[in-house]
């Protein structure tokens, strides 16, 4: 059966920056082809990728990940009946507890989540994601059972847990430990981004004034520090199942609108990792969208030998003419070639990528992108 695969290929320069950090405050890294790159992982793009979705999307196609899910649901039930206000953490606790997701004698941070009448609100023990249509749903059943002097009934909470499932949740998927029947297959997959060179981490030694100091008769800073960082030219990667998504969320119309927000946003999203500190926002050199109906195809192995520092003709230059000989060296070799292929690129230095597909402004690529998708799933209707 056809498939219908959008594959995201992007490499974009970063300046020195922090992007990504491990436990000790360093720039994640990585060695691949016997080499240290820079790293981002993909959970960190994933999470800049659903933040940008906040001026992509409406609130209704998304949702909301959450341990403090009493709070989250009485502040609904509040919303949607006023005169329920002073019991809106209680109703919340018992459809949580209805549902399987919070046991109240377990909650934490009771200073942070007390209601008016002293109950405190219901925590989950892990993160736990439900759309805004779910948890709006979830909120109007706890209100109707205690209007009717019953409790909230468990199978209709799941139900309800389980139907119209926010863009993305249905980009990204939905791990629920004790509610497995409601689990979310993500279509989604993100690759950790890996600097096409090596990379060694520097330091930044840097130290701060005392403006009340008198510098006349008091020497030394009055804070010192160092900050890690790397700059690098990162290879990023992508791969949306559009049958899964649409699987997901049961709506052509939603999938096309999700395609073309997840194709914006993880191509013009950032983590924000040390932001403040080396104001290290850029755009993509290029991006190239592959559309596929077999499977999903890394290009990463373009660099599985390092683009050196040395490169006569610059590493975004270098990285880009690998990327485009690579990819067609594979596609030929397993007879792989895509439905459709689109590029947007920045420079001449990128010109090797136009031999990748339909070269186009970003905004008509990802426009382009969407219509494509949305055309086959009308096919297979």
């Amino acid at each position: 059966m056809s498939r219908t695969v959008i594959d995201i290929h992007i490499l974009q320069t970063v300046p020195p920056s922090n992007l990504n950090r491990d436990d000790t405050g360093s720039p994640k890294t990585a060695v691949y082809g016997g080499q240290r790159r820079a790293r981002v992982s993909s959970q960190a793009w994933k999470r800049a990728t659903r933040t940008a979705f906040d001026a992509l999307l409406d609130r209704a196609d998304l949702g909301e990940r959450t341990k403090r899910l009493g709070e989250s649901l009485g502040e609904l039930i509040a919303g949607q009946a006023p005169g329920l206000a002073d019991a809106k953490i209680d109703l919340a606790n018992k459809a949580l507890t209805a549902l399987g997701l919070a046991k109240p004698a377990k909650a934490t941070k009771a200073a942070k989540n007390k209601a008016d009448d002293g109950v405190t609100a219901a925590e989950s023990e892990y993160l736990v994601f439900l759309s805004h249509h779910q948890l709006d749903a979830i909120a109007a059943h706890a209100i109707a059972a205690h209007r009717a002097g019953k409790d909230p009934d468990g199978k209709e909470l799941k139900k309800l847990a389980n139907q119209r499932h926010s863009v993305d949740i249905a980009l990204f998927g939905r791990m629920l430990a004790d509610l497995s029947d409601i689990n979310v297959d993500a279509a989604v997959q993100v690759a950790h981004a890996i600097s096409v060179h090596a990379v060694n981490n520097e330091f930044d030694y840097y130290t701060a004034v005392d403006d009340r100091k008198d510098d006349a008769k008091e020497q030394g800073a009055g804070m010192i520090g160092t900050v890690e960082f790397n700059s690098s030219t990162l290879y990023r990667y992508a791969t949306l199942d559009v049958d899964r998504l649409n699987d997901n969320l049961g709506d052509q119309e939603a999938a096309q609108r999700a395609v073309h927000a997840f194709v914006t946003a993880f191509a013009k999203s950032m983590p924000t990792g040390k932001q403040n500190t080396f104001a290290n926002r850029t755009l993509p050199d290029a991006v190239i969208v592959r559309l596929r109906d077999t499977q999903p195809i890394n290009f990463v192995g373009a660099y599985e030998e390092v683009v050196t520092y040395d490169s006569p003709t610059g590493r975004v230059r270098e990285a880009a003419e690998r990327l485009a000989s690579y990819a067609t060296s594979v596609e030929t070799t397993y007879g792989e070639q895509p439905v459709a292929a689109w590029v947007s690129r920045v420079g001449d230095h990128t010109a090797a990528l136009d031999a990748l597909g339909d070269a186009l402004p970003f905004a008509d690529l990802v426009t382009a992108v969407a219509d494509e998708a949305a055309a086959r799933l009308g096919k297979e209707e």
